[in-house]
């Protein structure tokens, strides 16, 4: 039986995160701008999407009168949602004038009936475990990020803010916090960090709703000090899984001798899971190797091998298009079949392309295909896009087109593989009980959350090329 919000938890946790003042008027509630986690530059919006923003936001304006309702009211609606997904469907292609793979199938009914609409977007009933979450505590790695200032003397990215974000503004259930590439000190995103974060979501709701990954840096320093450090982090801290980055510092593989070293590691101390960077500059070819040599070993390539400004389309065999395609290509290639230990997760890589319905329905279609419905992972790299709400919104009323799926032999997203999408494969994955999951807020409280947010559901990620640049350029300065 799922926990039940203690009273006390919740009253003396409310006013922690509530602000005073009111809130601006929000934007569109699925967010449509330019946005980067400063691993790479943002994606200029296409026409075709600013065509979908204007028709989205003249759309709510008309509709928000007819419903005798203000502006500001009818944005933090599910209705204004709909409006928005309906109006991305409305304004795609296939990059070629031709119809796109996917679409957001809604009922008209949604935009104007919030009974239905709240159906349609998915009422908050089903469990959403997201694999790649990320906060900021401290100065440092994040203070180039357009918000990383919210205007009440605290960061956008730290602890309270990403509780408030994260579980009482969106549907996440459960998450895994993810180390970042830093490789000096201070780590705002440590063990300690993450751990600390675990223990106050669980004062607030139970325990388990957080789960901490160790930061595995083998190419940093000596290689012995360096896997000394694993053991000891995981000797401090419950690690659920371990984080690497093969690009940071000096670059290594997973298939090669400080790859094998650690991986010996992961597979004599456990937990056998272990999370890398795979795409967005992470090079996936060394993924499908490492798997074939060690089957005992689950590895989840975080963003799935995607790269900005790489079109994805059908899976050609033998001709990977330098984005997806590539682990694809190192899986199809070292022999691993669907439903082995290799794992996609959607990171990023899902919130750049749920505003174009083709890509996005080619990308879920060909990881599907040939990783196997339980093999793909939810993840949002939160907070760096704000409430992961509208990225799981998008998610649960996407649908591959019929016609894409003759055309390309693409499963049909059901309501059950997009369910193990969102939660049951990384249960199954990371051994959670979600019968037993910890507790969230109620319908009415996000409704009144999103009335009246404590922190406002920006895009808190660099938003044009030079804000990326700088950034990262701060934060990565043995890149430069």
């Amino acid at each position: 039986m799922a926990h039940e919000p203690s009273s006390d938890r919740w009253q003396g946790w409310w006013p922690l995160v509530r602000r005073s003042e009111r809130a601006p008027e929000p934007g569109l509630p699925i967010k449509l701008g330019p946005c980067s986690n400063g691993e790479y530059a943002p994606r200029s919006p296409t026409p075709r999407l600013l065509q979908a923003a204007r028709l989205a936001r003249s759309t709510c304006e008309d509709t928000a009168r007819r419903l005798g309702m203000s502006r500001r009211d009818f944005l933090r609606s599910s209705m204004a949602s709909a409006v928005t997904l309906l109006a991305v469907g409305a304004c795609s292609d296939d990059g070629e004038g031709g119809p796109a793979a996917g679409d957001f199938p809604l009922p008209s009914e949604s935009t104007t009936d919030p009974d239905t609409s709240t159906t349609a977007l998915g009422d908050g009933s089903g469990a959403v475990v997201d694999v790649q979450q990320h906060l900021l505590e401290g100065g440092g790695f994040g203070s180039g990020f357009p918000q990383a200032d919210c205007g009440d003397g605290q960061a956008c990215f730290d602890t309270q803010h990403w509780l408030d974000l994260v579980f009482a503004r969106s549907d996440t259930t459960m998450a895994v916090l993810s180390a970042i590439p830093v490789l000096t000190d201070p780590d705002p995103l440590s063990a300690e960090v993450m751990d600390a974060a675990r223990r106050a979501a669980d004062e607030l709701c139970g325990d388990g709703r957080v789960l901490v990954q160790g930061h595995a840096q083998p190419n940093v320093g000596e290689l012995s000090g360096a896997l000394d450090a694993m053991r000891e982090e995981a000797d401090r801290f419950p690690i659920a899984a371990w984080k690497a980055y093969t690009h940071v510092g000096r670059p290594w593989a997973l298939d090669d001798a400080t790859g094998e070293a650690f991986l010996a590691l992961v597979e004599e101390i456990g937990p056998p899971i272990v999370c890398v960077h795979k795409g967005l500059g992470g090079d996936p070819a060394d993924v499908g190797p490492a798997a074939a040599a060690h089957p005992d070993v689950a590895f989840v390539a975080y963003h799935s091998g995607y790269e900005v400004g790489v079109r994805e389309s059908a899976h050609a065999p033998g001709r990977p298009n330098g984005g997806v395609d590539r682990l694809l290509e190192s899986v199809r290639g070292a022999g691993i079949g669907a439903g082995a230990n290799v794992y996609a997760e959607l990171g990023s890589t899902w919130r750049n392309l749920m505003a174009d319905p083709d890509q996005a329905a080619h990308l879920l279609g060909k990881l599907i295909a040939a990783l196997g419905p339980g093999n793909v992972l939810w993840g949002t790299d939160s907070i760096w896009y704000g409430s992961p709400q509208d990225q799981i919104q998008a998610f649960r009323t996407f649908e591959i087109t019929t016609e894409a799926q003759e055309r390309f032999g693409y499963a049909p997203l059901t309501a059950e593989v997009k369910q193990g999408i969102l939660a049951g494969n990384a249960a199954r994955l990371y051994g959670l009980d979600l019968a037993t999951a910890p507790c969230g807020t109620s319908a009415a409280d996000r409704g009144a959350l999103r009335a009246d947010p404590p922190t406002p559901d920006a895009l808190l990620g660099p938003r044009t090329a030079s804000q990326a640049r700088r950034t990262f350029a701060a934060d990565h300065p043995w890149f430069t």
